[in-house]
């Protein structure tokens, strides 16, 4: 009689073996409801993360939100991964490669620290400023041009510590509050405003580099100008005769010379992060 049972239903026997793995039981009916062992056995789902999290592995992982481009990402990541992982996990995100990436938690982003080691904590804002290569070969064209064009000129003129209009605030003197200097040595930007320095008019000026919000503050006794900085066309320097160990440094504000806003004695192991925090390492590769 339970044989002519099973020849009836055929469909039983297929049914039973679609259930998941772990939930089949040694008998009876495989109908829902019917098999409450069963249930308990499967496997709990996997917890999501938005934009491709990474599994746990054992591993302690801190909640981040990563903003680029008026874009949010919620992302877990391993507290003990470095910047450089970290870079490689925004590029998948992103497509923004690491090496066009600037990224700032607390200031720019250390690539051979690990998360922890700079005290990142769960939902902890990752700010992440830069181009993708297309957007870099649409604009690079035109500002390399515009490079070498100021270069070629600079090139025919005088020293540009020579110039009147130089040589009335250099002829100061070394400013006596003026941030000392390490002439051989390339740093990273300090945490501090630069201050000390003069400006075109003899005037005293300090930069503030806001990372978090990708601006260049300039200020005076007067006020303070908030410049973003993909305003910044470019930014020349030279080094001070006599003084090699101080610059004399223009950030380009329009698309002439006559833009330039002029900043003396500023300390030579700064002039190469100040470039590249400005205008972005990209445009030097």
């Amino acid at each position: 009689m339970p044989k002519q049972h099973c020849a009836e239903e055929p469909g039983m026997e297929a049914e039973a073996q679609e259930l998941p793995l772990g939930c089949g039981g040694g008998g009876g009916s495989p109908a829902a409801g019917r098999s409450p062992e069963g249930e308990e056995r499967r496997e709990p789902p996997q917890a999501s993360v938005s934009n491709g999290g990474d599994e746990d592995g054992g591993r302690e992982l801190v909640e981040l939100k990563v903003i680029w481009n008026k874009n949010k990402y919620d992302v877990k990541f391993c507290l003990d991964s470095t910047g450089a992982e970290l870079k490689q996990k925004i590029h998948s995100l992103t497509g923004l490669p690491p090496a066009m990436q600037k990224v700032m938690f607390k200031g720019l982003l250390p690539e051979e620290k690990t998360l922890r080691e700079i005290k990142v904590t769960n939902g902890a804002k990752i700010m992440v400023v830069g181009s993708t290569i297309n957007d870099v070969l649409a604009v690079n064209t035109p500002k390399e041009a515009a490079q070498q064009e100021v270069k070629a000129e600079e090139n025919k003129k005088e020293p540009l510590c020579r110039q009147k209009q130089h040589r009335k605030v250099l002829d100061k003197g070394k400013p006596d509050d003026v941030m000392p200097s390490v002439k051989g040595v390339q740093e990273r930007l300090p945490t501090v405003p630069l201050s000390g320095m003069y400006n075109k008019s003899g005037g005293k000026v300090r930069l503030t580099f806001k990372l978090e919000q990708d601006q260049l503050w300039i200020g005076t006794k007067e006020r303070t100008e908030k410049l973003p900085m993909g305003s910044i066309k470019n930014v020349v320097s030279e080094p001070i005769e006599g003084h090699e160990d101080y610059h004399m440094m223009a950030f380009q504000l329009g698309p002439t010379e006559a833009s330039y806003y002029w900043v003396y004695w500023v300390p030579t192991q700064y002039v190469d992060a100040i470039k590249d925090t400005v205008l972005g390492k990209w445009q030097y590769f």
